[in-house]
């Protein structure tokens, strides 16, 4: 299975939607979609909503924590939500909640963002 990646831009949020297995093999064309879309736009923040990523590895984790720097740098936030169990595990064990707040949904990771 591959990954499909969508990109919505709200205000100064960038949404992120991922479908399917985000793996060493899909990874870096995440990355440089983001990072395009990043530098078309005035985005602060990123929500991710992962509601329907089945799979996940350490590549996945390493493009996700990429991506946290940069919006870190800008004084923004990145915030998931809607994870899978599967995914939200792999979440826990690397510590990324420590640093990526959680959120039950998309409209209320964005508002909680200022987009309603």
């Amino acid at each position: 299975m591959s990954l499909i990646i969508d990109l919505e831009h709200k205000d100064k949020v960038l949404l992120v939607r991922l479908e399917g297995e985000l793996d060493h093999h899909t990874a870096e064309t995440l990355r440089t979609q983001v990072e395009e879309k990043l530098k078309q736009t005035q985005v602060k923040h990123i929500v991710l909503s992962l509601e329907q990523l089945s799979f996940m590895d350490s590549s996945g984790l390493g493009v996700i924590l990429g991506r946290y720097k940069y919006v870190k740098a800008l004084g923004g936030e990145m915030v998931v939500c809607s994870i899978s169990p599967a995914v939200k595990r792999l979440f826990e064990m690397s510590g990324l909640f420590k640093i990526i707040r959680l959120e039950k949904n998309e409209q209320f990771a964005l508002q909680t963002l200022g987009v309603a």
